[in-house]
């Protein structure tokens, strides 16, 4: 019995060693690496944040030489931004492609995972550009090295589709079917991921009641039931996720991944902006990293994690539009973080103020009243700045959750998981 009793204590004590905050990176866990703002660290500075966290990867809207260097020699991968500006030129010129490929994908480091040729081109002001997208996406592949394994892809909003409630639904808008369907097929062709922008907030907006809220939240909840696939939903992530899956699907491309280019939780906002605080901020992203982390995946693909990119790693006090556009920041700018995120390795809570200028953190107001629809502000550097841009209605035909301008495994973690389960296995064995 004695003998028993000290397996028993071992196997507790490996558990609890289990639940200790992650070290090294996971190739699912990214961010978004804003620069709309006069008040930023350097670039080094920011480099070496990211790097004291479990992100794997970063996702940058342009392609700042001095921004892109200070990733150099680091593990972390970066998906870089070409303009909605330089579509034209990149789709009628094969040549200037290939100078645009020379000029900022680095041959060495830092890896580049992924291109975003423009950002929401579907609804930029210039309907002209969607038809030139693939053309510039095409030129843009075509340039890269022979057996590169950079992809070319380009970020969406959840507005593409027409329909999204219940998941199983999800539709993309027919009228988007001649810039959509060859690019689609593009992405097939290549390998390369489908970028979405899914905001959960935008939904609790939207439809702010408390169990609304504990949707969005990754909080516990009745679940909601999809009567046409027979699965049950815990999260709004997970839905639109799907409902994204099921309008691919429906296209016949099973084979397309999706990769969640932008999603996050304002930690402050304007008084007709419900929910938008620190504390359901940080419960947003704490749960959204757990989730990522159980390698559940979503009910309609599950045991796989979707990659998704974080939006952001600072507030930027530059961007117009909403008072929530300026206040998504996980870190402030002293390199300490908004609120708990659970991203540090070992616990940490950030690098200090002694890597960049000690601002003083934003103060949060008390919690704001009922919302008002939002729309898209723009972006520097492409015709849409990098933010929201909506509002996700559930219940309605319409899903609009997203905001301003990844090839590795997701099975980094799987062995922690399998350990977990056989200890499990044990202790219940023994008791």
């Amino acid at each position: 019995m004695t003998e028993r009793r000290q397996v028993l204590l071992v196997l507790l004590g490996v558990l609890q060693l289990l639940r200790l905050p992650f070290a090294a990176p996971q190739s699912f866990i990214g961010i978004n690496y804003g620069d709309v703002a006069d008040n930023l660290p350097p670039p080094s500075s920011t480099a070496r944040l990211i790097q004291s966290t479990t992100i794997s990867k970063v996702r940058l809207y342009g392609t700042d030489p001095t921004v892109v260097s200070a990733f150099a020699g680091t593990s972390i991968s970066l998906l870089l931004g070409a303009a909605n500006g330089d579509i034209p030129n990149l789709a009628s010129s094969p040549a200037a492609a290939a100078s645009w490929v020379a000029a900022h994908i680095p041959s060495t480091s830092p890896s580049v995972s992924t291109v975003s040729v423009g950002n929401e081109v579907l609804f930029a002001d210039d309907a002209s550009l969607a038809a030139q997208l693939v053309p510039a996406m095409q030129n843009l592949h075509d340039a890269l090295p022979p057996n590169s394994s950079v992809k070319v892809s380009t970020v969406h909003a959840m507005d593409v589709l027409a329909s999204s409630d219940p998941p199983s639904s999800g539709a993309f808008k027919p009228e988007l079917s001649a810039a959509l369907d060859p690019l689609l097929a593009f992405l097939s062709k290549t390998g390369s991921p489908f970028l979405i922008n899914p905001y959960p907030y935008f939904a609790y907006l939207s439809d702010p009641r408390p169990e609304t809220l504990a949707f969005c939240l990754f909080q516990p909840n009745a679940g909601r039931p999809d009567a046409g696939s027979g699965l049950t939903y815990t999260n709004m992530f997970d839905a639109m996720v799907d409902a994204v899956r099921a309008a691919l699907d429906a296209k016949g491309y099973k084979d397309v991944d999706i990769v969640v280019a932008e999603t996050g939780w304002p930690h402050k906002g304007d008084p007709d902006e419900a929910g938008a605080t620190v504390e359901n901020a940080g419960a947003f992203v704490s749960g959204l990293v757990s989730h990522l982390r159980s390698l559940a995946g979503t009910p309609r693909a599950p045991g796989k994690s979707v990659d998704t990119y974080i939006f952001a790693v600072y507030d930027e006090d530059l961007k117009p539009g909403k008072g929530s556009e300026r206040y998504f920041g996980l870190f402030q700018t002293s390199l300490t973080e908004t609120y708990p995120t659970g991203l540090h390795r070992n616990g940490t809570a950030g690098l200090g103020p002694a890597m960049a200028p000690s601002l003083a953190p934003t103060s949060v107001p008390p919690p704001p009243a009922l919302p008002t629809p939002q729309g898209t502000p723009a972006q520097s550097g492409s015709a849409a700045v990098a933010g929201p841009s909506g509002v996700c209605s559930p219940g309605t035909a319409t899903a609009k959750c997203s905001r301003h301008n990844a090839a590795e495994s997701s099975r980094t973690f799987s062995v922690p998981t399998i350990i977990a389960g056989f200890l499990f296995t044990a202790l219940q064995m023994l008791i």
